[in-house]
């Protein structure tokens, strides 16, 4: 029985043949390489050579980026919006359903505090594409990029709607409750989704 690895994420497959596409990452047939024991050759100094940042900005970003791959700085920060969006959604409920003021406010402060956290989600999932996955776009790093766009949109746009509109929620003065809630519970769903996606990676299932 051979074994296949997938140079994107890494998934063993054992069979005569590569699947059509990997159950993790879903990365195509072509990126599956067989598994042979032999001996890593070494690495030759005109490849060494090649593979240098060409400037000192560009040898700092890689330092940084590397260091971010290597402490799993993406998996860490997303724990935050994951934790936090979910209990600002529960406060924009109970806010919308009730009209107590200190739920808006806990949920203001909630949403405030994931759209905070998005740049540093972003830019260390983009590091880890690039670095530990080879910047190969399949349908699951796509999946996780739109979700991530989107968790950052809706929180852009609830925090400006609640600075434009302070009682968005309080059904005497506001007609578009509703939708507010609904724009929360998108992003919600974004967030939820980007973590599954970002679990599957991690588990290899």
């Amino acid at each position: 029985m051979k074994k296949w690895q997938c140079t994107v994420c890494g998934y063993i497959w054992e069979g005569e043949e590569p699947p059509n596409e990997c159950p993790v990452c879903g990365a195509d047939k072509s990126k599956f390489e067989e598994i042979k024991e032999a001996a890593p050759q070494p690495e030759t100094p005109k490849a060494a050579e090649a593979q240098k940042p060409k400037s000192e900005y560009e040898r700092i970003y890689k330092m940084v980026t590397d260091l971010m791959v290597q402490h799993h700085v993406h998996p860490i920060s997303v724990h935050i919006p994951n934790g936090v969006a979910p209990l600002s959604v529960i406060f924009i409920f109970l806010a919308f359903m009730t009209g107590n003021e200190n739920f808006e406010t806990a949920a203001r402060l909630n949403m405030i505090f994931v759209l905070l956290s998005m740049p540093m989600v972003l830019f260390s999932g983009y590091a880890d594409w690039k670095n530990r996955y080879g910047g190969n776009m399949t349908n699951t790093f796509l999946t996780k990029m739109i979700c991530g766009a989107v968790v950052t949109l809706c929180s852009l746009i609830l925090t400006i709607w609640w600075m434009a509109d302070p009682y968005v929620l309080e059904e005497s003065t506001s007609s578009y409750g509703g939708l507010f809630v609904a724009i929360s519970l998108t992003m919600l769903a974004g967030a939820g989704l980007a973590g599954f996606m970002g679990g599957k990676l991690v588990f290899k299932d």
